[in-house]
C-alpha cells in the first residue's frame, strides 16, 4: 500500500499525479535554449557530409527542461546527447566551447558507429 500513501517515495523527487515545481523555464530562457539546440545541430551538420541527418527535441520531464541533440548516421546506430539545464545556465549562457564540444562529440561519435557498421572490408577507391 506504500504507493496509496501520499508521503511515500525519496525525498525531493516529485511524487506520482504531483505537478513538478521550480522547474519551469521563463519564455525568454526557453527560447535561449532554443537557439543553443540550434546552434549546435547547425555545428554538428558543418562536422558531418551528407548522409547524416542531424536533429534535435525538446522536452520537459519530471526534472525540467530537457533538450536533446541526435544524429542518425547513413548506417549504424543512432547518437545523442541531452542535457537538462537549469534557469542559472540559460540566464549566464552556455560557453562557446561548451557547444563545440558536444558538437565535436556528436560528429565523432556518428563517424565511429559508421566505421563500426561497415568495418574494415572496404576497398578504397583511392590512395
Amino acid at each position: 500500500m506504500n504507493g496509496n500513501n501520499p508521503y511515500a517515495g525519496a525525498p525531493g523527487v516529485t511524487g506520482a499525479g504531483q505537478p513538478s515545481q521550480g522547474h519551469e523555464l521563463t519564455t525568454e530562457q526557453m527560447d535561449s535554449l532554443r537557439r543553443v539546440v540550434a546552434g549546435i545541430v547547425s555545428q554538428t551538420e558543418s562536422y558531418l557530409p551528407e548522409g547524416f541527418a542531424v536533429g534535435s527535441e525538446l522536452s520537459t520531464g519530471p526534472n525540467g527542461p530537457l533538450a536533446t541533440v541526435a544524429v542518425h548516421p547513413p548506417v549504424g546506430h543512432p547518437v545523442s546527447a541531452g542535457f537538462t539545464p537549469d534557469a542559472d545556465e540559460l540566464d549566464a549562457g552556455l560557453t562557446d566551447e561548451d557547444r563545440d564540444e558536444v558538437a565535436r562529440g556528436l560528429a565523432a561519435s556518428a563517424v565511429f558507429q559508421v566505421m563500426n557498421a561497415v568495418g574494415d572490408d572496404i576497398t578504397p577507391a583511392a590512395r
